[in-house]
Parts: C-alpha cells; structure tokens; sequence
C-alpha cells in the first residue's frame, strides 16, 4: 500500500488506534491529523515558492527533486549528452554478463583441454614452446625469460627478472 505498510499492519492500526482513542473520539482524531498535514504541505510548498522567488526568474523551473543526485545527473549529464555517455549507458544494457561468463568458462575449458605439443604451437601464433627440462641460458649465462620451460627442479632457484628490479 503506502509506506510498505501492508493490510495487515494497516488493520493493526486501526484497531489500535480504537483502542487508544474510542470510537466517539477516533472520528475528530482523524480530522485532527489530516487538517496537521495539510497544513505541513502547505507550508513546504510555500517554503518551496519563496525559494523559487528569491533565485529569480532563471530557476523558474528549478525543482527540488533535481537535487537528488540520480535525477541530477539524469537531467545535466545523460540528457545534455556532452561527454558522450549515452554511449556508455547503451552499452552497459546491452552487455548481458551471463552470456559474457558463458564464452570466458567455455574459452577456458578448451585452453585448459590436453592438446598435442604441435596442436599447442599452432595455437600460440607459431612460436614454439620448449618442453625441456632446463630453461636455455641466454648469451650472457641467465636463464632466456621468454620461452616457457615446463617444471624447474628442486634444487634449482626460480628464474630472476633483473630488468623488473
């Protein structure tokens, strides 16, 4: 209903509101209340008037509303459109992220999938792979950080990026 009141919540209020006043004086209760909102309403919007008068003429069509700041950036950024954002919020609806974690499972499942060392090459834009044991040294005795080796042994420390430090 109003407020995320529901019906029940609402019959609630009402037999309370029985009990607390009675039947005789429920009625002018009532009265009471409504005439306090009305006149709260009355007020704001006379406070909402005087604002308006004391901006002058150019924030006529000034709302409070837009003080919001999702209705802010609605009416100033998305409407105006002068960074190009338009763009952008059609391009996050039509992003449909279920279907984008589908494709990135499925690429993964066959890149992870065992493939033959030639299948692998082929794959990798034709550079080949070394499948030995020892990373080959470079010209100057570090090991070559740009071919893959499968497994280091034990006893061997991990190769060392000297340009990275």
């Amino acid at each position: 209903m109003f407020f995320d009141i529901g019906p029940l919540e609402l019959i609630a209020i009402v037999v309370l509101a029985v009990l607390l006043f009675g039947p005789d004086k429920l009625p002018k209760v009532i009265q009471d209340v409504t005439g306090f909102i009305r006149k709260v309403r009355a007020f704001s919007d006379n406070a909402k008037q005087d604002i308006r008068d004391e901006l002058g003429p150019e924030f006529q069509d000034f709302e409070f509303e837009d003080l919001k700041p999702k209705n802010f950036v609605r009416k100033h950024v998305l409407e105006k459109d002068e960074y190009g954002l338009r763009e952008l919020t059609e391009l996050r609806e039509g992003f449909d992220l279920k279907k984008e974690m589908a494709d990135v499972t499925d690429a993964v499942r066959e890149s992870t999938a065992p493939r033959s060392a030639a299948a692998s090459a082929a794959a990798a834009g034709g550079s080949a792979v070394n499948l030995s044991k020892e990373a080959p040294a470079a010209s100057d005795g570090r090991p070559d950080m740009f071919t893959k080796s499968s497994a280091p042994s034990r006893r061997e420390p991990p190769p060392f990026d000297y340009d990275a430090t």
